[in-house]
């Protein structure tokens, strides 16, 4: 913890001085190459652009969720885990974004994505269901009712402020207040914070919500089990993290909701999930039909979703896989593995808090 939190990112070319000048604060194409270069270059060129070390409400997060899970796991140091969790609490009540329904969080730099704008501290569902999924995991370990307070209040935001793209009673969350994007994983997400937040109140109106939202989703996965990213536009590939999330907000779903309900697709979606995304040895591959790019988080993300389902042997493959592979012998993980070339950079929200939650959560379902 020596930079206190803070770090690069690889979407934080915007934050660069030269980005801030008239043409270059409004030049999409500009601003939207500049951030592609930055982001796939394997030399860090964020010196060069006087790009600042940022603080990433998600980071605290996803450290908070670790920290949570390592606290049970080596209980001789949890006053320190316990110090660690209060300073990521403090951070994400003071990094909330303001103005909004409810508590809500988006990263710390402009983000000029292709089919949408999103300027720092805007929020997004995605930010925001990270955090409150970790909160909510806190609140379920320690009955913390700060925690829960601030999920129950992002709830509103969910409900109140993001946009619903409807297909007759169903319907699909929009990524943030600014776009009416129907992206699967985001829009699950939110499902996912209301049902956690029901399973706490009974309030009949949260779960019909978040079951309308699940329904959307359940509608459009292919025949063969997979989501693609999004709907409605060219982002049609299957990748490894995103299919992973649709399937962890599933399973709360599943889990609270007191009904059978898309068990099929659960079942076609995991079985998909499993015969896709894993080489022999434990690589986690990126899309369904390629290994590379190897990615910090993709790996993550699996470590997590094959711990909740149960798969912990494989799950503890790919942990040693990336280990052998992707870890720096000063500790912490390399950013992507190409075929021809590794990308080494260390990212803190990116690769680093997410392998960290990935091992906290595998080592706490090996302790269980």
């Amino acid at each position: 913890m020596a930079e206190n939190y803070r770090g690069y990112d690889p979407f934080d070319a915007l934050l660069s001085p030269l980005f801030q000048l008239p043409v270059l604060r409004t030049n999409k194409l500009a601003r939207f190459g500049a951030q592609q270069v930055v982001k796939r270059s394997p030399v860090n060129l964020r010196s060069l652009l006087a790009v600042p070390k940022g603080e990433n409400p998600v980071t605290f997060g996803l450290c908070l969720q670790a920290f949570t899970a390592l606290q049970q796991v080596f209980v001789q140091k949890a006053e320190h885990y316990r110090m660690q969790i209060a300073i990521c609490l403090e951070q994400l009540e003071a990094l909330q974004s303001k103005g909004y329904s409810g508590a809500c969080w988006g990263y710390d730099f402009d983000w000029e994505a292709r089919y949408a704008k999103i300027p720092a501290y805007t929020p997004t569902v995605v930010a925001t269901g990270f955090i409150t999924n970790a909160l909510f995991e806190y609140y379920q370990t320690t009955g913390d009712q700060r925690a829960f307070n601030l999920c129950e209040s992002a709830t509103h935001f969910v409900r109140n402020d993001l946009h619903k793209t409807r297909k007759g009673e169903v319907f699909c969350y929009s990524y943030s207040p600014l776009d009416q994007q129907v992206v699967f994983n985001a829009s699950m997400k939110g499902a996912r914070l209301l049902m956690q937040v029901y399973s706490v109140t009974g309030d009949e109106t949260l779960r019909k919500e978040a079951a309308a939202a699940v329904a959307y989703v359940m509608d459009l996965q292919r025949a063969d089990g997979a989501w693609s990213y999004a709907h409605g536009d060219a982002r049609t590939w299957v990748d490894n993290f995103h299919t992973a999330y649709v399937l962890d907000c599933l399973d709360v779903f599943l889990e609270n909701s007191q009904e059978s309900a898309f068990e099929v697709q659960r079942e076609k979606g995991l079985d998909y999930y499993l015969r896709h995304f894993f080489e022999a040895d434990g690589a986690p591959k990126y899309y369904d039909q390629s290994l590379y790019p190897v990615d910090a988080t993709a790996a993550a993300q699996s470590i997590l979703t094959l711990s909740r389902v149960g798969e912990l042997e494989l799950a503890t493959k790919v942990a040693l896989w990336m280990s052998e592979h992707m870890q720096d012998a000063s500790g912490y993980f390399y950013y992507q593995k190409h075929r021809r070339y590794m990308n080494k950079i260390s990212y803190m929200r990116w690769s680093n808090a997410w392998m960290l939650a990935a091992l906290s959560a595998l080592l706490l379902r090996m302790k269980k």
